[in-house]
């Protein structure tokens, strides 16, 4: 959440999304891990001819006024882009994709930060998800100061 990493990010996540060839309305996931991301990304398409929106999707649903699972500007209807920061299992992606199809919209694919390459983004894809990563733990592990 540091302003170096958002800066890094975004454009990265953003140039990932329209090299992908994903036409995108929206992108977010499951809060709290991707909610730097998204945001980070809908920043960095502010000043282009397809900015992006950016939402949450919660845990659990709200026991209390709407009760809604997706915070946001998402719309149902929408084209999404599921963010992730890691992927392990897919357990995560999983959950908001299901809750972003619940509520009416398209995914069109998973963007993860790393993969951790423990079959989640296997197991995501054996699903019918395409899925785009920034980095593989092998590719960062190395540069980890011992």
């Amino acid at each position: 959440m540091s302003p170096e990493g958002l800066s890094l990010i975004g454009p990265l996540g953003l140039a990932a999304i329209r090299d992908r060839g994903w036409a995108a309305d929206a992108v977010g996931g499951l809060t709290l891990g991707a909610d730097p991301i998204a945001c980070a990304i809908s920043y960095a398409s502010a000043g282009t001819e397809s900015p992006l929106r950016a939402f949450t999707v919660r845990k659990e649903p709200k026991t209390h006024g709407t009760g809604k699972l997706i915070e946001g500007p998402f719309k149902a209807g929408d084209h999404v882009v599921v963010i992730e920061d890691t992927i392990t299992t897919g357990a995560s992606a999983r959950k908001a994709v299901d809750a972003v199809r619940a509520a009416g919209g398209r995914v069109i694919g998973v963007l993860a930060l790393v993969d951790r390459e423990e079959g989640g983004r296997e197991t995501l894809e054996a699903d019918g998800l395409d899925v785009a990563v920034l980095t593989r733990a092998a590719e960062i592990v190395p540069l980890i100061p011992a």
